[in-house]
């Protein structure tokens, strides 16, 4: 397997071509649908990193650090974005934030310190199920009129904090399909889930690299269980193409696309539970 020192120039030209390419479609996706960009960066890293010869070990817990990374500045443009649109729900998110922020603390805990299949499980697990609820869920298919209150609503944010850090997500993967499943404006949800983004990313992100210094088999240019190479292609990738996705969101419909991302969750998920087995 090629070390990313040593490997040969143009095999490091495609991998960072695929890793730019990467942070596009993260973008767009991020802005079009809610769905945080670490939902596409994530299985991307996992099943380039082999390619690299770094050790199975440890190559989901980059790939979720680094995703956590990437996140921050995609949530920043993203969020600012939406805001403008008036599409933020800030009430929301101050009565939804601790709940969300302790979720997130227990994810980091368990996910900087659970073993690389454990994490494999719960992201091949969640992806499934989210794919099948974006392909077969019916638009204005609704659970109840309105979001919960106490403590049933403050739950919901915890469990979407703590399952988006162990992923690498930003949020909106389980923010968008909750709110919309109890009535919630769906542009309004999907700009309320790009700062609910941001609450995940930054204490995961710290969480990953604490908890990754001084451990063995880690890739050069990573700190703790963020890779610094990726970070640095896939951002300004992210950070340029999430607005885009935002205008998309206010200009089109996209239940064709939705279809189309659900194959590809559906796909990576089955990908990931074969690799469990091997």
């Amino acid at each position: 397997m090629p070390n990313i020192l040593t490997a040969d120039p143009v095999f490091l030209v495609l991998f960072a071509g695929v890793l730019l390419g990467t942070g596009l479609a993260a973008g767009v996706l991020a802005g079009l649908l809610g769905v945080g960009g670490g939902i596409v960066i994530v299985p991307v890293l996992f099943n380039l990193f082999p390619l690299l010869g770094i050790d199975d070990a440890v190559r989901m817990h980059l790939a979720v650090g680094t995703s956590l990374a990437t996140i921050i500045p995609t949530s920043i443009m993203s969020m600012r974005a939406h805001h403008k649109k008036a599409a933020v729900d800030w009430s929301l998110l101050k009565s939804w934030a601790p709940a969300i922020a302790v979720g997130v603390l227990a994810g980091t805990v368990l996910g900087a310190h659970a073993k690389g299949w454990a994490l494999t499980a719960v992201f091949a697990t969640v992806a499934v199920l989210v794919s099948l609820n974006m392909a077969f869920r019916k638009e204005g298919m609704i659970v109840a009129e309105r979001l919960p209150r106490g403590m049933i609503k403050q739950a919901m944010g915890a469990v979407i904090g703590l399952f988006s850090v162990m992923m690498g997500i930003g949020g909106g993967t389980l923010t968008v399909p909750t709110l919309s499943a109890f009535n919630y404006p769906i542009r309004r949800a999907v700009g309320s889930a790009s700062a609910i983004g941001l609450i995940i990313a930054v204490p995961g992100t710290i969480g990953f690299i604490t908890s990754g210094l001084g451990v063995a088999n880690l890739p050069p240019f990573s700190l703790g269980y963020a890779n610094v190479i990726g970070f640095a292609l896939i951002v300004p990738a992210t950070m340029t193409a999430a607005p885009w996705g935002a205008k998309i969101a206010h200009a089109i419909q996209p239940a064709i696309l939705r279809k189309a991302f659900a194959l590809f969750l559906f796909l990576t998920s089955a990908r990931m539970f074969w690799s469990l087995l091997g």
